[in-house]
């Protein structure tokens, strides 16, 4: 119990002169803490109304959320709070953003197929949309063993998905359809770049030619370092962290790729991105547009 709380509940037999000096605190502390209490009562109905707004963005969050976020979205809805008063908040109501989980490595290069310079030398940034590009491949375990794998397209500007392609296998068909995939977003790639890792598809004559075709310029990162993709291979791990939430894995392959279909709409349009200032790559894209002008009226 809170020693001044003690002491204003046997004030009245005992005296607060007497209480105070038994229990070892200062009468002007206790009248201090007598005089604030409304202040904290008025605090802590403040704290149950923001813990709700918490508990709401959380779930439509899917339960991904962090402290960063959740304190984005709580300023894009006008409420202004300190990161450290949320985090205090869900530390006592429970609610938490899900945590990195180990790799499954997928990449699995091939001494005979067609090497690429590194463009990018780990620099993955992007001053306009469709000019540099990222892709990975990542597993998607199904309960009764089996997989599915998942080839993403990622655009560095804006860190939209802007291509990706589901199969039950990664065969080069896999890493092509996402290529195809974005070019359908963009219109085109024509002067693109695509970086990937030196996986065996990367590197195949198909996807050679479909990077030819697409107008695209290949690059690669060196043999066995992930930091040389680190840009796709953050993304796809956003993606396996934010859906399977701790779970080994999805119940069907069904599941997991209506999984990859709503995360990929939510984290286009809705997901606060840390490299974008907390705002969603389809709204930071709307941001490079150019204002119109607005016409002075004639005299």
């Amino acid at each position: 119990m809170n020693r001044f709380q003690f002491v204003d509940d046997h004030q009245r037999h005992h005296g607060v002169k007497r209480l105070c000096h038994v229990i070892g605190v200062a009468r002007s502390s206790y009248h201090h803490w007598k005089a604030t209490a409304p202040y904290r009562a008025a605090r802590a109905a403040d704290d149950v109304r923001l813990a709700a707004r918490i508990r709401v963005i959380h779930r439509e969050s899917a339960g991904t959320y962090g402290v960063p976020r959740i304190t984005a979205e709580l300023h894009d809805t006008g409420q202004v709070v300190n990161h450290k008063r949320v985090a205090r908040v869900m530390r006592e109501v429970g609610p938490a953003g899900v945590r990195l989980r180990r790799r499954h490595r997928t990449t699995l290069a091939d001494p005979t197929t067609a090497k690429a310079p590194d463009l990018l030398g780990r620099d993955f940034a992007a001053q306009t949309p469709n000019t540099r590009h990222v892709g990975d491949i990542t597993y998607l375990p199904i309960v009764d063993g089996t997989f599915l794998y998942l080839a993403t397209v990622m655009d560095l500007c804006s860190r939209r998905l802007v291509g990706w392609a589901v199969a039950d296998h990664m065969r080069t068909d896999l890493v092509v359809g996402a290529l195809h995939a974005a070019e359908r977003t963009r219109g085109s790639l024509a002067g693109a770049i695509f970086h990937g890792d030196h996986g065996a598809q990367y590197g195949a004559g198909s996807f050679v030619d479909a990077c030819r075709e697409a107008g695209v310029t290949r690059s690669m990162g060196a043999v066995g370092s992930s930091a040389d993709n680190a840009a796709a291979e953050s993304l796809n791990a956003s993606f396996k962290r934010e859906t399977l939430q701790g779970a080994q894995s999805w119940g069907t392959a069904m599941e997991a790729r209506l999984a990859v279909f709503g995360w990929a709409h939510r984290y286009n349009t809705r997901r606060r991105h840390s490299h974008l200032g907390r705002t969603s790559p389809i709204d930071y894209e709307n941001s490079l547009l150019p204002t119109p002008a607005t016409l002075t009226h004639a005299a």
